[in-house]
């Protein structure tokens, strides 16, 4: 479960909206300076070893920045992740149980180091432009971190708006986002960054 979400944090910061005429890999760098707010929808499809499209979900993801993050998936099943503070809320619906982390604990050295706006992107991913797929320019990023989670992540850009992510992990999955309705720079209520845990479920802090 946690695995699940930490690929999905990875896309913290990666929103913002550039000029399409610039390389991919400067759009990719711009992405994580301008923009304040997002909100979009996502389409998640979980790919096999032998490249067949598996569990398909949906949800809604919007971000803060700095340092507010909300992801939710809203069916086949019921997630949610909430990061403010220094600290990120895992909850489960089905299992009833919350789980709490210090951001940096429960990211590690995952891609989510992206997510604070405060690192350089260079310094932690090797940056290599993969050219056009499915109507997207698309970046390759690859953790210099040799205990990263993941192989590499692949960002998909549509005319300098965010359009698509891929990851893979050391686990041999794959993960293929792809994002619709997407609104910059729009005001976002507090509500969508606090999070209290519903009465009768497990909470667990680590």
């Amino acid at each position: 479960m946690i695995k699940q979400w930490l690929l999905v944090l990875s896309l913290w910061g990666l929103c913002n909206v550039v000029a399409a005429e610039a390389p991919p890999v400067a759009q990719l760098e711009a992405f994580l300076k301008a923009s304040s707010t997002l909100a979009a929808d996502f389409k998640q499809v979980v790919i096999d070893e032998k490249g067949n499209p598996g569990q398909t979900s949906y949800g809604v993801f919007y971000l803060h920045r700095p340092g507010k993050f909300h992801w939710q998936y809203q069916r086949p099943f019921t997630q949610t992740i909430i990061a403010n503070g220094g600290k990120v809320w895992f909850y489960d619906t089905d299992l009833e149980q919350v789980t709490i982390k210090k951001l940096d604990k429960s990211l590690g050295s995952t891609p989510a180091l992206l997510l604070s706006g405060e690192i350089s992107l260079r310094d932690n991913f090797t940056l290599e432009q993969q050219g056009d797929d499915e109507g997207l320019q698309w970046v390759r990023l690859l953790p210099k971190n040799p205990e990263s989670s993941f192989k590499y992540i692949m960002i998909g850009l549509d005319k300098g708006r965010l359009g698509g992510m891929e990851l893979s992990d050391n686990f041999g999955q794959l993960t293929r986002i792809y994002f619709s309705a997407l609104k910059t720079n729009t005001k976002l209520s507090p509500e969508l960054f606090t999070f209290v845990a519903p009465k009768g479920v497990d909470v667990f802090a680590e």
